[in-house]
């Protein structure tokens, strides 16, 4: 189960907390522009074999209407033959991705300012506080 949000900040506490894809729509979902952000990359991921991303950003917050979202998928068995390509076009400040996903999506490799791989870097704010995160599980057919 999801914790609920810290009433000072509107985030989730510090750490990952792990959901499936419908506690996800349940507990992030409550606007329709909200259950549609992330349908289209979820099903994707999925489809090439995906089985884990994380949630970061303001989708994962008390705000009502996030400007987008930011996630991290894990590369262990995705056939990137199969992957869709724009999943992996990081050019442009990930462009093609925001146009088409509304927001962005990396894979969790090292994130190259902070040396810290995504999932990690994901859960720390500009002012150094420590922030928590949405870990999704994924089995195929998820977000169909």
């Amino acid at each position: 189960m999801l914790p609920g949000f810290n009433p000072d900040s509107g985030r989730l506490p510090p750490g990952e907390h792990v959901a499936s894809w419908d506690e996800v729509v349940e507990r992030f979902g409550w606007t329709e522009r909200r259950r549609r952000m992330l349908d289209e990359a979820i099903e994707l991921l999925a489809e090439a074999g995906c089985r884990q991303i994380r949630l970061n950003g303001s989708f994962v917050t008390a705000k009502d209407e996030p400007g987008d979202f930011d996630a991290c998928w894990d590369t262990d068995d995705v056939d990137l033959e199969a992957l869709d390509p724009v999943l992996l076009d990081l050019s442009d400040h990930r462009a093609a991705q925001k146009a088409r996903f509304g927001g962005e999506l990396f894979p969790n490799v090292i994130e190259s300012q902070s040396g810290l791989s995504f999932a990690d870097f994901f859960q720390n704010e500009r002012d150094t506080s420590r922030k928590g995160i949405v870990v999704i599980r994924l089995s195929k057919g998820d977000a169909s």
